[in-house]
């Protein structure tokens, strides 16, 4: 096809250039990206930390399978290592209690006995199992995933813990408190009481083990951007207002007002985060969001989850170690917040990611935090940031004399484009709520040109969401719904033609 409507695309994040791609690719003549920074990526960031390449947003490709797509172009590109293409890999079946080599710290100073732990993460992560099962089973008694987790984990405890004493009970429970923490920076939320549990369900895991980059994430960016044309993209240009249901002019349907530029389009492809979408939705769109799609946006929810990445001489932890978990022992209630976020901001990390291998990243630990602790976090001095990091990692080792050689954390929350790190469906969140993210404008049953307004990003993937390959598979399908608008009307037209050329009674 060759295809001379304008479409703007707002958003360089992956959504948007592999919108962009696939758009060029087709024959779209006209096809323009706007993005609010000076780069491409979005919440894909790579940065440096000592001499070590580390991620700042995106870490893993969710799935290294065939059913990915960024897994396919990332080995397409030749960005991964050996290891993530064996088909060994790409085999293991992340759905079930994933078995990292833990080590596990508590409060009082103490390495923890695997044998006290285990029975605690078995309980969880057959409860979160559980917990994603709510949706298809219909119904719940729990408006909440958190409600259920600890209503359940209380009744299992009762049952199955009969034959312990009251300290190590109690200590599983803190365990519990712990992964509830890891939960949260898994789905960006503050607390597990603001994830649905009826909609809990609605994410999808893809098989095979989680990979990285040994590079970078942004070297995905890169190779995608190398493939389309280079004026495509204007940099550091903010989109202040997309006017669309333009009845006035007859040519373009659409106007994009920025600072110093108003630019028509037929089409424009919205790829902004949810959180900047919750934030600036009254003064984005013009007119406003039709209602049933507001309270959709309303609904979902969009958190904070941050790195605090910590580099030392020599380790703590094992050497087959791959996960550090910081058990606090008074959270026995199974707890996954704090209740005083300016003095005890830190309880709301649980632990770290080992980054490996060695030989390859030093001795280096990423450390995970989400919520409101994770917000206030970021308003904080990199001094004091590194002060809380060494005085909790020596609490938790038993050991006064470790220090830290340096820290440096992410701040995606007072980031202005992106307001937070990604999406997650909250209390009163359907599943129409997810198809009502994907509409377009205008709604169907208008008279008036369709496919105004488009919208793409993680957050309007059914199942994918808070993922990068949902993110990439949404500017896809944006693409193709264009892709398909244009295909109707050729093949229309083409008919029309072929009428003039039928003899009469034919």
């Amino acid at each position: 096809m060759s295809v001379n409507a304008k479409v703007v695309i707002v958003g360089c994040g992956i959504s948007g250039i592999a919108a962009a791609h696939k758009l060029v690719n087709a024959g779209f003549q006209h096809v323009r990206i706007l993005e609010a920074t000076a780069r491409s990526g979005g919440r894909i960031k790579t940065g440096t930390f000592g001499d070590n390449i580390v991620e700042i947003g995106a870490h893993w490709i969710h799935g290294a399978t065939e059913e990915n797509p960024v897994f396919c172009l990332a080995r397409q590109f030749g960005l991964l290592d050996p290891e993530a293409l064996t088909p060994e890999n790409q085999g293991v079946d992340v759905e079930v209690n994933p078995h990292w080599a833990s080590n596990f710290f508590s409060s009082s100073g103490r390495k923890l006995n695997a044998e006290d732990i285990f029975p605690a993460e078995q309980l969880f992560y057959e409860l979160i199992y559980e917990s994603s099962k709510c949706e298809s089973q219909g119904g719940e008694t729990w408006a909440c995933v958190g409600d259920f987790i600890r209503s359940e984990a209380e009744q299992q405890a009762a049952k199955k813990w009969t034959d312990i004493d009251a300290a190590t009970r109690c200590l599983r429970l803190c365990v519990i408190s712990n992964m509830l923490k890891l939960e949260c920076c898994f789905n960006g939320a503050h607390s597990m009481d603001e994830v649905s549990l009826g909609a809990y369900g609605r994410y999808k895991t893809l098989p095979g083990q989680d990979c990285t980059f040994p590079g970078g994430y942004e070297g995905l960016v890169k190779s995608l951007m190398s493939e389309l044309p280079t004026d495509l993209v204007t940099y550091n240009r903010p989109v202040r207002c997309v006017h669309w249901n333009n009845t006035e002019k007859k040519e373009n349907s659409v106007m994009i007002e920025c600072d110093d530029e108003k630019i028509d389009a037929d089409h424009v492809i919205v790829t902004v985060p949810l959180g900047y979408l919750k934030k600036h939705h009254s003064t984005l769109f013009s007119p406003h969001l039709p209602q049933h799609k507001l309270h959709s946006v309303e609904r979902l929810g969009f958190g904070t989850t941050n790195v605090i990445y910590v580099e030392f001489d020599s380790p703590w932890w094992d050497a087959e170690c791959e996960n550090i978990y910081l058990v606090w022992e008074d959270e026995d209630g199974m707890v996954d917040q704090v209740p005083d976020v300016q003095r005890s901001w830190i309880k709301k990390l649980f632990g770290f990611t080992v980054l490996k291998p060695t030989e390859r990243y030093g001795h280096v630990l990423c450390g995970w935090i989400a919520g409101h602790e994770s917000e206030y976090m970021e308003t904080l001095s990199e001094q004091e940031v590194t002060h809380t990091m060494t005085q909790l990692i020596r609490r938790f080792k038993g050991n006064p004399s470790i220090t830290p050689r340096r820290v440096l954390r992410s701040q995606w929350f007072h980031d202005p484009w992106t307001c937070g790190s990604y999406s997650y469906p909250g209390i009163g969140c359907s599943a129409q709520d997810l198809e009502n993210m994907i509409e377009p404008l205008p709604t169907n049953g208008s008279l008036l040109q369709p496919l105004q307004v488009l919208f793409a990003g993680e957050a309007t993937h059914p199942c994918y969401f808070s993922t990068v390959h949902g993110a990439l598979l949404t500017g896809w399908r944006e693409a193709d719904r264009l892709i398909s608008h244009y295909s109707s009307i050729s093949t229309s037209n083409d008919l029309k033609g072929a009428v003039y050329v039928l003899k009469p009674g034919s």
